[in-house]
């Protein structure tokens, strides 16, 4: 059977996704309105109608077969709205990564067709970011690599698509954390402060730079996780916490034990620009709810790169403050966690009561 029968509407499962405009039902199914002529995607935001006048489809040529017309405003045939914005923002933010300079905002909104001032709205909710601070952030990863690669700090400068030296170095130490050149020399001499505390789920190290907390580490051997930290970070100089910086372990396990009273530390966040954009989505996941890896994709205007999604999560390196515990797979199941996925059950059952 392909199709529901109209008296059998009102009772199948999948009515109440169209009722609540399910946007993961979209491809599952489709549905036609006797009264309006038309088939829908589940997510329509059309007026709600009458059961009565609805037939499910399970495939969208049994929906074309109804001779109806496809509904304009959820394209049923197409890309859904979240989709198409999607599309474009992938769109966007490679001509970005391709350029070797920042493209203007105008050039950009042309290249997609669409107006400045929308195209800037619609980047910024798909991605956390300004198009300015997407293209300023690809080009810290783009540097932080070439310093690492063998040769001058000037050549890495000029290979990361920076047209002056002297441009680049009003702009280094809040790039990188550090100057170009210590951190060419791997961190080198970097101060980096820490303080172990423990919480219910066990031991939580914290450590930051002077520009923020690099690390939010959990386990069960506080001299295990003073080991993986000297791990991350081989050249720095770990400077144990004063009484001072241990409010900061202090307000870390207060957001473990009670997840409503928030938290919003100063971040010194170290990936690539992929990376960093995963993560500032990740922190737009209010507590007590979660978003598949897919839906984290889509949110940053890659929905092919869900794997890569996964890949940054498994990166984060700053525990409950980057909320990865929050990402599930797209079946509601819980999917790995560097500090276990126990404390990741944990965190995310603790945070749904608090809710």
């Amino acid at each position: 059977m392909t199709s529901t029968d109209t008296t059998d509407t009102a009772s199948d499962p999948r009515w109440a996704r169209v009722l609540g405009r399910d946007k993961t039902a979209d491809g599952a199914f489709w549905y036609s309105v006797a009264t309006t002529g038309v088939y829908c995607r589940p997510s329509c935001a059309s007026r709600g109608a009458n059961p009565k006048n609805v037939v499910l489809h399970d495939t969208l040529e049994d929906a074309k077969a109804t001779g109806f017309r496809p509904c304009k405003r959820c394209n049923p045939d197409g890309l859904s709205l979240d989709e198409a914005n999607a599309a474009i923002i992938a769109k966007a933010c490679r001509l970005i990564e391709q350029g070797d300079g920042a493209p203007s905002l105008t050039t950009l909104a042309d290249a997609v067709e669409l107006s400045a001032s929308y195209f800037h709205r619609l980047f910024k909710r798909s991605t956390g970011l300004t198009p300015k601070a997407y293209a300023a952030g690809h080009r810290a990863g783009r540097v932080r690599a070439e310093l690492i690669k063998d040769g001058s700090v000037t050549a890495a400068i000029y290979d990361a698509g920076f047209n002056s030296s002297g441009r680049f170095y009003e702009q280094a130490t809040g790039m990188l954390g550090m100057t170009p050149t210590r951190y060419k020399a791997g961190g080198a001499n970097e101060d980096i402060r820490f303080a172990v505390g423990q919480s219910s789920l066990g031991a939580i190290l914290v450590a930051s730079s002077a520009k923020g907390v690099v690390s939010i580490l959990i386990g069960d051997d506080p001299n295990a996780l003073a080991e993986d930290l000297q791990d991350r970070f081989p050249r720095a100089r770990l400077i144990g916490g004063d009484q001072q910086y241990e409010t900061y372990v202090a307000q870390v396990i207060g957001l473990i034990e009670a997840p409503n009273l928030g938290l919003d530390l100063p971040l010194d966040l170290r990936g690539t620009a992929f990376q960093e954009r995963v993560w500032r989505a990740l922190r737009d996941i209010p507590a007590g709810h979660t978003a598949s890896y897919a839906e984290i994709a889509a949110k940053i205007g890659a929905p092919t790169s869900v794997r890569a999604v996964a890949g940054a999560c498994a990166a984060n390196n700053i525990a409950v403050a980057i909320p990865c515990h929050r990402v599930v797979r797209n079946n509601g199941t819980l999917s790995g966690y560097a500090w276990g996925v126990d404390r990741k059950r944990a965190l995310i059952a603790r945070e749904a009561a608090a809710a």
